[in-house]
């Protein structure tokens, strides 16, 4: 990790966490902290999560296949890549990650490779999201909707992600992310 030359950043210590909110997707935490610098002490509110997901499903001709659907927290239809929670019965991200991708767009691939990992808003969340790659993926069957999610897939070349994201037609921050990750990985490949 890097840690500038003579940082006076430190870690708080924390004096007691109790649980306030079971939300079934996470659980919010009142910690009780103390700050390293001024000494006093703070109530602290963090929220609890499984690790997430997304994946970057790329055809052999490049295009990638993303979903359209709809999200309550901005009461909106968004355009992203198949992403979810690592479930407590996968036995790795990897696998929640394909999993994701073949329950949201029935494509499948053989070639899943790790992108990288983030944590989305460390500010008050304790989880990761880790992003992977599958290459040459190939339509297995259709997406497979529950009485929660409906998604529609969207098969859109690679080319023009950048302008998709310009554009506003893709907000999602950690889509934004693993096309990042993407662009990381074919960099260092050349």
């Amino acid at each position: 990790m890097l840690k500038p030359t003579g940082s006076s950043v430190e870690r708080w210590e924390s004096l007691g966490t109790e649980s306030i909110h079971d939300c079934r997707i996470f659980t919010v935490f009142r910690r009780q902290s103390r700050s390293p610098h001024t000494k006093s002490v703070h109530d602290i509110y963090v929220l609890e999560a499984p690790d997430w997901v997304n994946i970057i499903p790329l055809t052999a001709d490049r295009h990638v296949v993303m979903v359209r659907q709809y999200r309550h927290g901005v009461d909106g239809v968004t355009l992203e890549v198949p992403a979810g929670m690592v479930d407590a019965t996968d036995p790795d991200p990897l696998v929640a990650a394909r999993r994701e991708m073949i329950e949201e767009t029935g494509y499948d691939s053989d070639v899943i490779e790790p992108l990288g990992f983030t944590h989305p808003n460390p500010a008050f969340q304790d989880n990761r999201c880790h992003t992977f790659l599958a290459r040459d993926v190939v339509r297995r069957g259709m997406p497979r909707n529950d009485r929660m999610e409906h998604t529609e897939p969207v098969v859109v070349p690679l080319t023009h992600v950048p302008d998709l994201i310009r554009t506003g037609a893709i907000t999602h921050a950690l889509a934004v992310v693993a096309f990042h990750w993407l662009l990381l990985a074919e960099s260092t490949s050349q």
